[in-house]
């Protein structure tokens, strides 16, 4: 009884005795709905044996009988094996993981483990979320109340069911719809979370959290209160993936790998590996959780958190090996003819295959599934200035600082040092500038301001004064 010593945690409660069905069923109700474990019968809370006598042990089979058949809806099926030890007999009852989830006591109640001990489900999310996972229900097919055909994009819907389909919806014979009925995506008056994500004019108008959260950090830490980049990205799937796709180009470092010198080089992390990863969160988040995707870019690395934890019969170790759950496969179905998804679980794979250095994080805790993209080796700034001023500056740092006259903006920058691609200006000068904390932004709080003005910071002047000098 080497498990005693241990103690009691998710998957192993002590009781001393029992006495009461409803109470047995809430236990056996909340392991079954936490993915099975083992209650120990004649064990006292600290892990010691008090035993249980043979008439003990008959009352307690009865009971387990009963509440396991007619106070837990469905019913569960534990095992059951008494073992004899000097102190008495322990009775040990092993409940499987449902099938069926959830499971309800005798009064329509749903419990679920929480550490050693148990509580009552009563957030109307959480209880979605196991609906979703027994297959009861699924989030992209939920009705979105006060929709209607008239906030679709029929542009885009048009262009998507010509492309599919090879026809024109106008010509299918039904009305539009009917026609978003048969596909999935409405129940005849309202667009469902799917055709809302996929085709809806302003998806956000309704699911404000439906969105991407981007923000680019100078330094290592998320509580850095300096970024060098931000946006929130709306508007549908496509649109989203097609900005934050945007966003990590213009926040990540081309290299010139065998590219001829004047060409504007690869991404440092390979583009399908970010590809793949980012259709995936915005695929297979979980949409009965009200919150945003994620994204920040750090100076070691890429980060894309999506609500949700994986689903009960998946784990990090077997989607790497391919194996998928469809947590919105009605959206998933559409969306694949839309974004660049592969689908079939060859998608993280091929990430790893083409970017090894990816950490993939379940975190059940904080109910969301986290995606860590190192980048390669860079030096990381600190922000802080001691000393005298030493370290590599490239020459397309000298030539920018050289050309800041007081406050500028960014086009004028670019204009004093003759340069045609805006890219090329921000990856090789502006960024590393302000990574090295030689320039600063006049409105740091908003990156983006048509108003944004770039100036030398007090490091900027002195390595200036000093190249000045010369040696």
């Amino acid at each position: 009884m080497s498990l005693l010593a241990r103690g009691e945690d998710s998957r192993h409660q002590f009781k001393r005795d029992v006495t009461n069905s409803d109470a047995l069923a809430a236990e056996l109700a909340a392991f079954a709905n936490s993915g099975g474990g083992t209650l120990f019968l004649g064990v006292a809370d600290d892990g010691s044996i008090s035993g249980l006598d043979a008439a003990s042990v008959r009352r307690l089979n009865q009971l387990l009988s009963n509440g396991a058949s007619q106070h837990v809806r469905p019913p569960v099926h534990p095992l059951t094996e008494n073992v004899q030890t000097t102190q008495g007999i322990v009775m040990v009852v092993k409940v499987p993981d449902g099938l069926a989830k959830p499971y309800v006591d005798h009064q329509g109640r749903i419990w679920v483990k929480q550490g050693s001990d148990k509580r009552h489900v009563t957030s109307r999310e959480e209880m979605q979320r196991m609906f979703q996972r027994a297959g009861l229900v699924y989030a992209d097919v939920v009705p979105v109340a006060g929709t209607s055909v008239a906030d679709l994009d029929e542009k885009a819907f048009q262009t998507y069911f010509s492309r599919r389909y090879g026809q024109i919806s106008e010509f299918a014979g039904q009305p539009l719809e009917q026609l978003l009925q048969n596909l999935g995506l409405g129940d005849g008056r309202e667009l469902n979370l799917a055709g809302l994500m996929l085709f809806a004019r302003n998806p956000q108008r309704w699911r404000p959290a439906f969105e991407v959260k981007a923000v680019a950090f100078p330094g290592t830490a998320l509580h850095d209160t300096r970024y060098l980049d931000s946006e929130d990205i709306g508007g549908t799937l496509l649109e989203q993936y097609q900005r934050s796709f945007a966003f990590i180009r213009r926040n990540l470092r081309h290299v010139q790998g065998e590219r001829g010198f004047n060409t504007l080089g690869q991404l440092e992390i390979p583009e399908p590996s970010l590809e793949e990863l980012l259709v995936n969160a915005l695929i297979h988040r979980d949409y009965f959780t009200s919150a945003s995707i994620r994204l920040m870019v750090f100076a070691d690395r890429v980060e894309i958190i999506s609500p949700g934890h994986l689903p009960d019969s998946l784990s990090t170790e077997a989607i790497r090996h391919g194996a998928t759950n469809r947590r919105n496969p009605t959206l998933t179905e559409h969306a694949v003819h839309i974004l660049p998804y592969r689908g079939l679980g060859t998608g993280i794979p091929r990430a790893l295959r083409d970017w090894p250095a990816i950490q993939l994080i379940d975190d059940v805790a904080a109910n969301q599934f986290r995606v860590v993209i190192q980048r390669p080796h860079v030096e990381v700034p600190t922000g802080e200035v001691t000393g005298e001023v030493t370290g590599e500056v490239t020459g397309e740092v000298r030539r920018l600082l050289a050309a800041i006259q007081g406050e500028m903006r960014r086009a004028d920058i670019q204009a004093a040092l003759n340069l045609k691609h805006e890219d090329h200006f921000r990856d090789a000068y502006l960024r590393p500038a302000l990574e090295r904390g030689f320039i600063e932004m006049t409105i740091p709080e908003k990156p983006r301001s048509r108003l944004q003005r770039y100036r030398l910071t007090a490091l900027g002047r002195a390595w200036l004064r000093a190249s000045n000098k010369g040696p």
